[in-house]
């Protein structure tokens, strides 16, 4: 259960999925109550039965940082290229920059039933993909996908969201420049894109006017945006998912925890979690009311009884 204290914070309490996982991130779960998550560190598509026992489904190497499924039922990778680790005398790990062999971005479908591989896009129009990070599919079969770029010594990339199609025949730049965008997430009616910025802590929202396109507002809007919700401090968003009813539930870091946004841009609550890399989420269960939860720094997956229900995954088409 959560409870409720002062202000509108609730507490994450639930129960504990897996546990020992390298760096879990980009929760799925699956009809037979079963969740693949990505483990960045492990370079793995990990499947987590419901007994908690955990197996590869596929060995991606680099960084595999988001996952969706996509229309034919595979599983789509946004692969960040790596990172740098930091291990502490606790076990707790961090990334702390560029992987030393990284080469580069890209996009992978993975067979779920035999756990092929397949490179999709390594780049658009001949810029490289830097660091893809996360992946929401929408209602016609092509995914908008966030690259965050990587973070070097004295030098960042500035990022970009993009949008493709899951037969590797296009893949379009569609919001550009953004700085470290993260998180992806359409709407309920799908016309309203959302996508979070890790280092500047806001949450952008985009008119969806055709697939693949977007309505961009004139400077002084950085990224072409419409500001949705900035909160006050130092904190850093990562990873969203939508309810059923159009909030926006940020996976939050550093006052670590989930940002409940409504799509009119108020803070609804603020669930707190037990550690500062709390970096995704998503909805399963009966009536879409467990919110799967990665806290990624101690290596756990936890499931958490929600107080609404999540927004079911676009069906298959066809």
């Amino acid at each position: 259960m959560n409870a409720f204290t002062k202000g509108g914070v609730m507490e994450l309490v639930g129960r504990e999925v897996a546990r020992g996982l390298r760096f879990p991130e980009g929760p799925i779960w699956l009809p037979d109550g079963s969740l693949l998550v990505v483990e960045i560190e492990g370079g793995t598509l990990t499947r987590i039965a419901p007994s908690g026992h955990a197996e590869v489904v596929a060995r991606l190497g680099g960084g595999p940082n988001g996952a969706a499924i996509g229309p034919d039922g595979a599983c789509y990778v946004c692969n960040n290229g790596g990172f740098r680790w930091l291990e502490q005398a606790d076990g707790y790990l961090r990334p702390v920059g560029i992987a030393e062999d990284y080469t580069g971005g890209r996009i992978e479908r993975v067979d779920l039933g035999t756990g092929q591989v397949r490179i999709l896009y390594t780049e658009c129009d001949g810029k490289p993909l830097n660091g893809p990070n996360d992946i929401v599919f929408d209602a016609h079969g092509g995914f908008w996908f966030t690259d965050l770029g990587k973070v070097r010594a004295r030098s960042m990339d500035r990022g970009a969201v993009y949008y493709a199609r899951c037969d590797g025949s296009l893949i379009r730049e569609v919001i550009f420049p953004s700085m470290t965008p993260n998180g992806v997430g359409l709407s309920p009616d799908g016309r309203t894109l959302y996508v979070a910025e890790t280092e500047t802590s806001r949450l952008w929202a985009y008119p969806v006017t055709a697939p693949g396109e977007v309505g961009l507002e004139a400077w002084p809007s950085p990224n072409g945006g419409r500001l949705l919700y900035g909160p006050p401090g130092y904190q850093r968003f990562d990873s969203l998912a939508v309810e059923a009813d159009g909030n926006i539930c940020v996976a939050t870091l550093v006052h670590a925890g989930i940002s409940v946004i409504s799509p009119v841009g108020e803070l609804v609550e603020f669930h707190a979690a037990p550690e500062p890399y709390c970096t995704n989420i998503c909805f399963g269960g009966g009536g879409l009311r467990t919110a799967f939860i990665t806290l990624s720094g101690t290596g756990r997956l936890i499931a958490v009884d929600w107080p609404r229900s999540g927004l079911p995954l676009q069906p298959r088409l066809g």
